[in-house]
């Protein structure tokens, strides 16, 4: 691990031309560091306030080209909405290269592709998660700017809403083209261990994930996307004070490597494979999951060379094969009937993983399952048809029967029951009360956050 870690710090270079936004060269690694901790997937040093370097990393704006600052009306003014924030360059998160992040109002940075009500259970950078309304104060503000080799988001003065007498919140998550990512704080007014989760989970650190699609089989041509935490880092809460600073350098991973000798020889924290039908290195888990399972990569990996195997075999497609999932995986799936992980979690839930199941259309599904559905679809459309035309035939005849005997039983039947002489009719007209949508209790509103647009 610590020839991994150095020879990566060798590598690395980021010429930012801005004053703030120091580049990994400039990181004097020796007594400022308190705390230098492996994740796996990054490491991650914590300077406190005492250290220069906690100061150095700190961005201030007001040095920054006043055209690339960009202070976010909507989220400076709302509770719980997020807006996607195109990027630059390329951002490498968890060795998945990204060029959109979504901003949220809560202290945090959703980088998943699917944006849903649920965007504080994974894949987030959060300097410090938590339930801040800018709308309660008009000195509060969302900046951000980006000046091509990084980008900084900013949450100013910002207040907790259900703890406004704490006082205002000033912190920052830098986000470098290296993979970098520097979390740095000028104001945290009280104790962070301290702050309620009830309404809002408070977190500080990464979070990654896979998406997986099962196949419902009680609805034709619907699909249900899963999402699983594979990986998830969490930073100690009692150090982020004052003028602290977190600083997380990415580790090598499995998708860096990009031919299959380099991938099977790799020395790195993984064990890397390769597999011939998708030309890519990984070591199962991370956010290609879905694709390295359909194309039976588990299969073909257990052969640890880089002879090309014979294609003329085919491996069956299967959506259910796709639901096993890592042994450090975490599933994040609504209700009982989602597909769940065979292998206990590494990792301890929060109060706050939440279960996450969105439904695709019949334009996102496989071929090879739309295949499957096709005879018991038509067949069900067709006897449906039938059954509308009955009813709409029979509807007709009973219309011209009554009004060409107007005194017969069937028609004094429907006369003495016709919708003006109903009980519920006369109490929705003649009540007077307006109709009350209902109200969500108190104490349970929802995590979620409402996307909208970019300025």
């Amino acid at each position: 691990m610590d020839s991994n870690r150095a020879s990566q710090e060798q590598d690395r270079e980021e010429p930012e031309g801005f004053p703030g936004l120091l580049s990994a060269e400039e990181t004097d690694n020796s007594s400022q560091i308190e705390e230098d901790t492996d994740h796996n997937y990054y490491t991650s040093k914590t300077y406190t306030a005492s250290d220069a370097m906690s100061r150095d990393l700190w961005v201030d704006v007001d040095q920054m080209d006043k055209d690339k600052v960009k202070i976010h009306g909507i989220l400076s003014n709302t509770h719980r909405q997020a807006a996607r924030v195109n990027l630059s360059f390329d951002f490498p998160f968890y060795g998945h290269f990204l060029q959109e992040i979504t901003v949220a109002t809560g202290g945090f940075i959703y980088t998943g592709d699917v944006v849903h009500r649920m965007l504080t259970a994974t894949q987030y950078i959060a300097p410090l998660m938590a339930n801040f309304d800018p709308s309660v104060s008009r000195n509060s503000t969302v900046i951000y700017f980006d000046n091509g080799t990084a980008l900084v988001v900013q949450w100013d003065h910002v207040h907790l809403q259900d703890h406004y007498h704490l006082g205002s919140f000033t912190f920052q998550a830098t986000l470098h083209h290296t993979g970098r990512i520097v979390f740095a704080y000028k104001e945290i007014p009280t104790d962070v261990s301290q702050i309620s989760s009830v309404n809002h989970p408070v977190k500080v650190g990464l979070s990654d994930a896979f998406v997986v699609v099962h196949k419902i089989q009680q609805i034709p041509n619907v699909r249900r996307r899963t999402i699983y935490e594979y990986h998830r880092v969490e930073l100690a809460k009692t150090k982020i004070t004052n003028s602290t600073a977190v600083e997380m350098t990415p580790l090598p991973t499995c998708l860096q490597f990009t031919s299959c000798s380099s991938c099977i020889s790799s020395q790195i924290n993984f064990n890397c494979s390769w597999c011939h039908r998708l030309n890519r290195c990984s070591s199962g888990f991370d956010r290609h999951r879905q694709d390295w399972v359909d194309n039976s990569c588990p299969d073909e990996t257990k052969d640890e060379t880089c002879d090309v195997p014979d294609t003329t075999h085919l491996y069956p497609l299967s959506t259910a094969a796709a639901a096993r999932t890592p042994s450090g995986s975490k599933e994040a799936t609504a209700g009982g009937d989602a597909a769940s992980t065979s292998h206990p979690p590494t990792s301890v839930p929060t109060e706050d993983d939440t279960k996450i199941a969105l439904h695709l259309r019949d334009n996102q599904v496989l071929p090879a399952d739309r295949k499957s559905g096709t005879t018991p679809l038509h067949t069900g459309l067709i006897l449906g048809i039938l059954l509308v035309v009955l009813v709409m035939v029979a509807g007709v005849l009973v219309t011209v029967y009554i009004y060409h005997h107007p005194t017969s039983a069937a028609s004094l039947f429907l006369i003495e029951r016709r919708p003006s002489r109903w009980p519920a009719m006369k109490f929705r007209r003649g009540s007077g009360h307006p109709a009350y949508a209902e109200v969500e209790p108190v104490g349970h509103e929802k995590d979620g956050f409402i996307e909208s647009e970019q300025c």
